[in-house]
């Protein structure tokens, strides 16, 4: 009986909202315009009568209470205001429920919601129609439709003497003549009519898109925190330690730095040390040392190494380390020492097991691990490992023993440490990478990464609520690029508005994809953690990759979206003389584009040929191009060209300033001002409607009234003066004459 009676209460709360929102609902009156003659006898309604039969007809006729056209809005906010709080007690309910039963729960509600909608409530509504269109049809609506609908039914009902009394008439209702809109006035009404149709289409349009906008930005901005700088910020601090000069990871330049560094630096990190007053850190097992940071698993060092091989010129030194690759890897498995011969088992005794393994090659899929891209080359997930696990004074001590075997010696070519740690108190996981890179022409570079994820995607309600909502509005717009798409063909493809819906929805589907999949990873991260309590081994390394991509999509959505803006405020004179300028500079600035780019390639091979080797910024033909650039934009300082070479330095600096800054860039800006002169003197469609919307916005406000010159100008533009001969105005004024006769006659008889 409990459950039962839970069940009619809920019934009850669902049905008296229901029952109210639909007879709001039904009761609004449409909005329509009434026919100029059904205004005009609404007119002579108003005028008093004496006549006691319509008196008493007014008495009898019941009245329908309804609401104004606008209450629409309020009936809607209403039903979305009952929707988002259904929604917002089922998700605080299935929270408590848990998630298995939150799952069973879902289904059975969607189940039913579908249901209702697809077989339900449609042979319900079917049902009811038929019931009441054959036994309670209002014949007061039909009338009500046919006043509305047929403006040329200007005869009343009996009650109304005036247009019945045709027995009584001089003139019959065929013989009415019905006084019409001229053509000036039409084609006034006409032109006001197309821009208000227009305007609203512009408006609904831009209201539209600014709502998803809106939603884009919400969901792009919320998916980054600015915890992340200060975590990272933290970390490069913490890590580099740039403050001691001993121990500065980026002051780095030879093997034996990198080693105390690691002894001196990154080891102690690594465990919660005592703090400030000697007291013991309780509580903090497997935090890192600033007793913030906990780190999940175990930090690993991995060494890549590669082959020796014959050089190229023998007759000097006939063996060679050249730079890491693909092709020139080392795969084998070595003894402490890097020796092939096995050793006894009484000498591989005196190892410990991490460091007979940091000897042995293992594959990316044994370590779990993805290529890495660095500063001066791309290296794969292989290589021999080292684990710091144990106890401090364990990783202290293996790491002097790998120091005394030369783990690093002069055929490594990188060495990558890696670490994962999570904050508890900003819910953020840092993916850590510290690599060291060796090249083959001498030389240690050390870099760093330090890069935050937020596995966290919907942290509120809201953020919940318009991710749905944006997803609505991605298959809505993807609905209309198919139809349009169906409709051109491939003249689709030529119009730039399309290109950029496309990058839109593209960007925002795979957006959605990789947060599912971020979503999966993150539940089997939270379960390895819950079931290991933090000790083992996770690389986050290919789920940075996704979140990279994730974020650049989401970059991509926001730039697309920014720029398709525009499209909304093409009204703008300064804009469209824009737009219209690049269109027809287009082919001149592609035939520039030519011209310059031969120019530019040639300064690019006689920078990199000259100062390869003398200056940092001409060491690779990408950083060239990136110099050249600079010069272009003149933000470059020329004195590295003085010092690189006394003559050719200046002397190719300046030949670069004046023919690319001051011939080509001259050019250029010839192009767009040629074709600004030209855009500027044809005439600009449609630029009327912004002043027209501003008018109607501030009349509407009642902030501006017309002055009597615009007054006067609108009467002007609706009642053109016509010189009409009299002679062809004689028909109407007969007519005029011979309804004022009738109308005085119906007075008199009555």
């Amino acid at each position: 009986l409990f459950k039962i009676g839970i069940g009619i209460m809920v019934e009850l709360f669902s049905l008296v909202p229901s029952i109210f929102i639909v007879q709001f609902f039904r009761r609004i009156r449409p909005r329509r315009q009434i026919s100029p003659l059904r205004q005009a006898l609404e007119k002579i309604r108003s005028l008093p009568h004496t006549d006691s039969k319509d008196k008493n007809l007014n008495k009898n006729k019941k009245k329908q209470f309804t609401f104004p056209w606008w209450c629409l809005f309020i009936a809607y906010t209403l039903s979305f205001m009952i929707i988002a709080v259904s929604m917002f007690f089922i998700i605080v309910k299935g929270i408590i429920f848990g998630d298995l039963k939150t799952q069973k729960w879902l289904t059975s509600v969607f189940t039913g919601f579908f249901s209702s909608i697809i077989l339900t409530q449609p042979i319900k509504i079917l049902g009811l129609a038929v019931f009441f269109t054959l036994f309670c049809r209002n014949p007061n609506d039909d009338k009500e439709a046919k006043e509305y609908i047929d403006e040329t039914n200007f005869e009343l009902d009996g009650d109304e003497d005036y247009l019945h009394s045709n027995d009584f008439s001089l003139i019959s209702n065929s013989s009415k003549r019905i006084t019409r809109l001229n053509e000036n006035e039409v084609a006034f009404l006409r032109e006001q009519r197309l821009k208000d149709i227009q305007m609203w289409s512009i408006i609904r349009e831009f209201m539209i898109y600014a709502i998803f906008l809106i939603l884009l930005c919400i969901i792009s901005f919320s998916n980054l925190t600015q915890n992340s700088f200060y975590q990272t910020d933290h970390l490069q601090k913490y890590f580099l330690n740039t403050r001691q000069t001993d121990c500065d990871y980026t002051e780095i330049l030879t093997i034996d730095d990198y080693w105390n560094w690691l002894n001196n630096s990154f080891v102690d990190n690594l465990r919660a040390q005592q703090w400030y007053n000697d007291d013991q850190p309780v509580n903090l097992n497997g935090y890192i040392n600033d007793k913030t940071n906990r780190m999940i698993g175990w930090a690993t060092m991995r060494q890549l190494r590669s082959k020796s091989q014959l050089c190229s010129d023998q007759r000097i030194i006939s063996t060679c380390i050249n730079d890491y690759s693909l092709f020139n890897e080392e795969k084998d498995s070595f003894q402490p020492g890097w020796t092939l011969n096995r050793t006894s088992i009484e000498e591989e005794g005196d190892y410990s097991s991490s460091i007979l393994k940091a000897f042995q090659y293992q594959s990316s899929k044994e370590l779990d691990t993805y290529a890495y891209v660095g500063d001066y080359g791309t290296y794969s997930g292989d290589g021999y490992v080292y684990e710091f696990r144990g106890r401090l004074s364990d990783i202290k001590s293996n790491l002097s023993l790998l120091h005394q075997l030369q783990w690093i010696d002069a055929k490594t070519r990188a060495v990558i440490i890696q670490l994962t740690l999570y904050n508890p108190n900003v819910a953020l996981y840092t993916s850590v990478t510290f690599l060291l890179e060796f090249l083959s022409a001498s030389g240690v570079y050390p870099s760093a990464r330090f890069e935050p994820l937020n596995f966290y995607v919907f942290t509120s309600l809201t953020q919940l609520i318009c991710t749905i909502i944006y997803i609505c509005f991605i298959i809505y717009f993807l609905i209309i690029e198919i139809k349009l798409l169906i409709k051109l063909k491939l003249k689709y493809f030529y119009e730039f508005w399309s290109i950029i819906q496309i990058g839109i929805i593209s960007c925002s589907i795979t957006s959605i994809i990789i947060y599912i999949w971020r979503f999966k990873e993150y539940n089997r991260l939270s379960s390895l953690f819950r079931e290991t309590n933090g000790y083992v081994y996770i690389n986050l390394q290919m789920t940075v990759y996704v979140d990279d991509v994730l974020t650049s999509l989401l970059g991509f959505c926001c730039f697309f979206g920014t720029i398709k803006f525009i499209k909304f405020i093409r009204f703008n004179k300064s804009l469209i003389i824009f737009v219209q300028t690049l269109k027809y500079v287009t082919k001149d600035i592609i035939s520039f584009s030519f011209m310059f780019s031969i120019v530019f390639m040639s300064f690019l091979a006689l920078f990199y040929l000259l100062f390869n080797s003398s200056i940092a910024s001409c060491s690779s033909l990408l950083s060239t191009a990136q110099m050249l650039f600079e010069i272009t934009l003149m933000s470059f300082d020329a004195t590295d060209f003085t010092g690189a070479d006394p003559f050719l330095g200046p002397f190719c600096f300046s030949l670069f300033i004046i023919i690319v800054v001051f011939i080509c860039l001259s050019m250029f800006m010839s192009i767009l001002n040629d074709g600004f002169h030209h855009v500027e003197k044809i005439p600009i469609e449609d630029q009327h409607i912004l002043s027209y919307m501003l008018k109607k916005f501030l009349n509407w406000t009642h902030l501006r009234r017309p002055n009597v010159e615009e007054i006067y100008e609108l009467h002007d533009s609706r009642m053109h003066p016509q010189y009409v001969d009299s002679i062809e105005n004689f028909p109407d004024k007969i007519d005029q004459l011979l309804e004022a006769i009738d109308r005085i006659y119906i007075d008199q008889r009555k």
